[in-house]
């Protein structure tokens, strides 16, 4: 009986050692978790690297820890002189994002990071021509990476006295201010970076966060609006402008305009669906001239309209002109009531923006290559598109 006894104790005794075991192993991750939040946001993210390395053994199903062992990777390429090791800690870096991912933390901000980073580790483009004033800009990021913001800012100063040109000596100046909660600082930077280079999205959406930290939403919106026209294609940019809707409760959305679907079989020949209904009297029968403008611009069409490129593609012009060719047979018919969405085309291309429309809403990949062109010179009707048709006030 007392040798049961005994025996039922340190059954007992190791049922509690164990339950105690894994709670303060649970505390000691919820410490190690504490300190290195603390480190990152101090930018001190090669020391905190350590720290999330851990964590990520210790908590393989928390997504936060796996973002911030991404970023924490990445200071620590960059404060890397040897190419093979930065290369290496870039590639642990993507994964570590993409488990984020797996972990529910799907958010465009992280697939943007994972879509900036080649599954080879390749990248870190030279941030100058100058051989000296890149030189600094690495020696810069090195600072930065691990905290030292004031050294940071004055060797980015060094390299835009060598390199005026220097966009991203302007732009991480700024950076170095935000975090350190100098917004007035930090606005002056970003718009010298803008100076720079007013096509890049970049200083845009970076400029909003100042005044997003401050609840100036109004001239956030702005900021976002601008990284967003410029790169409409780029998860990144368009993280910025879901950010501000969500902070201010605004809806997001392009107007809803349903275009034939064309797939090609097997043969190469393709075929085009139309949703028809015969029976309805509101000109939706219009939208078989969509297919037939479309056929004519593979024919000549796209040759007269660019010359200097030898192989077709589906273009901007095409489009556009394929949408309007809906609106005009639509009015040929006189129906009793124009279909929603062919009054929406007609809307979009009185309004001026329905070029505007068709890069933001209807991007395939040669309707894209319109876009560099397009917003160096219609960059106006982008932005009245996007305030007019894309933001929605709750």
């Amino acid at each position: 009986m007392i040798k049961n006894h005994f025996r039922q104790a340190c059954v007992l005794f190791a049922i509690l050692a164990t339950a105690l075991s894994v709670t303060a192993q649970q505390e000691t991750a919820e410490q190690t978790k504490a300190r290195a939040k603390t480190l990152f946001q101090q930018q001190k993210l090669t020391e905190a690297l350590p720290l999330y390395e851990q964590l990520s053994k210790q908590r393989p199903n928390d997504a936060e820890v796996w973002v911030d062992l991404g970023f924490c990777l990445l200071a620590q390429a960059l404060a890397t002189e040897a190419d093979a090791e930065r290369k290496g800690l870039r590639i642990r870096a993507r994964k570590a994002f993409l488990t984020s991912v797996d972990l529910g933390n799907d958010s465009l901000a992280i697939r943007g990071m994972i879509d900036g980073l080649p599954e080879d580790g390749s990248g870190t483009a030279n941030y100058s021509d100058n051989a000296v004033a890149n030189a600094l800009m690495k020696k810069a990021e090195g600072y930065f990476s691990t905290g030292k913001l004031e050294d940071a800012l004055k060797t980015y100063g060094e390299a835009l006295a060598i390199d005026p040109r220097c966009y991203y000596a302007a732009l991480f100046s700024g950076d170095v201010y935000f975090k350190t909660e100098r917004y007035e600082d930090a606005e002056k930077w970003y718009q010298k970076a803008i100076a720079i280079d007013p096509l890049l999205e970049t200083a845009h959406r970076y400029s909003a966060s100042p005044l997003m930290r401050q609840k100036k939403y109004d001239q956030a919106k702005d900021r976002y609006i601008e990284a967003y026209i410029l790169a409409p294609y780029n998860r990144t940019a368009i993280s910025g402008i879901v950010q501000w809707a969500n902070a201010t409760g605004a809806q997001l959305g392009h107007p809803k305009i349903d275009v034939p679907k064309t797939t090609t079989d097997e043969n190469g020949k393709e075929n085009t669906t139309i949703n028809l209904n015969p029976l309805t009297e509101d000109g939706s029968m219009a939208w078989i001239a969509y297919s037939a403008t479309k056929e004519g611009w593979k024919k000549d069409k796209f040759r007269k309209a660019y010359p200097t490129e030898s192989t077709y593609r589906h273009s901007l012009a095409e489009e556009a002109d394929a949408l309007r060719s809906v609106v005009e047979m639509a009015k040929t018919l006189k129906p009793k009531s124009l279909n929603d969405q062919i009054k929406m085309i007609e809307r979009l291309d009185k309004d001026g923006v329905l070029e505007a429309f068709i890069l933001m809403a209807l991007p395939t990949e040669g309707i894209v290559r319109d876009h560099y062109k397009y917003v160096r010179t219609q960059r106006e009707k982008l932005r009245k598109y996007v305030t007019t048709y894309v933001i929605i006030k709750k």
